[in-house]
């Protein structure tokens, strides 16, 4: 399917961005990274990674999972990853100030840290549980009635210039991995499992797909 392929790719840039985001935040504290710089990241979550990736994400695919392959939305990985980017958008807007006006006072470093840090987690486990479970079974569920490409968007001007102004973020500020974070394919590495969602084999599985399992067994 076309649209998980792009969506794919758009993980790809976000998980380099959230990397140099790290940087940035970590040189911003120690006075090495400049502060004009922080507008810049913060229009990328903003406008790419939320405006443009997410709103696709819910309006085309996770409405057609629910529309289409009759899955639900109030439970289970559609209620969880909704619930996941209404969250997210919570902690991006706590942090935008700081990044737009830079920090004011001497605690403000280590409360955009520690703001930067379960952000990057979040959206990095995020984005592993999308890619694993989400974007491969929901893809399959839809081709299984008759559904094999979704339509997809242009890009508005502040979403490219979000997604163009990454390209110069990304030399400038190396993308770093954080060690303290485990990451993994599968329901078992989701925030979610065991929270808002029992896993995708008893939110979505049908008694056939039971039955083959056990026959497979």
């Amino acid at each position: 399917m076309q649209l998980i392929d792009t969506f794919q790719d758009e993980h790809r840039l976000i998980d380099q961005v959230l990397g140099s985001f790290r940087t940035y935040v970590d040189g911003l504290v120690a006075g090495t990274a400049a502060p004009d710089d922080g507008r810049r990241f913060a229009a990328f979550f903003t406008e790419f990674a939320g405006r443009f990736h997410h709103e696709r994400e819910e309006r085309v695919f996770l409405d057609a999972l629910v529309a289409e392959a009759e899955l639900p939305r109030h439970r289970g990985p559609v209620h969880a990853i909704l619930g996941e980017h209404a969250e997210m958008e919570g902690w991006l807007r706590e942090m935008t100030p700081f990044l737009e006006q830079g920090l004011q006072s001497d605690g403000d470093g280590a409360r955009l840290r520690a703001m930067a840090i379960r952000y990057s987690h979040a959206l990095w486990r995020h984005i592993d549980a999308e890619s694993s479970v989400l974007f491969p079974e929901g893809a399959e569920r839809l081709g299984r009635c008759g559904i094999h490409d979704l339509p997809d968007r242009p890009m508005s001007e502040a979403e490219a210039a979000a997604r163009e102004g990454a390209a110069e973020l990304l030399v400038r500020y190396p993308p770093v991995e954080d060690a303290a974070l485990t990451r993994g394919d599968g329901c078992f590495m989701c925030r979610a499992h065991g929270e808002t969602c029992d896993g995708l084999e008893a939110e979505w599985w049908t008694d056939l797909e039971w039955d083959e399992f056990h026959q497979r067994g």
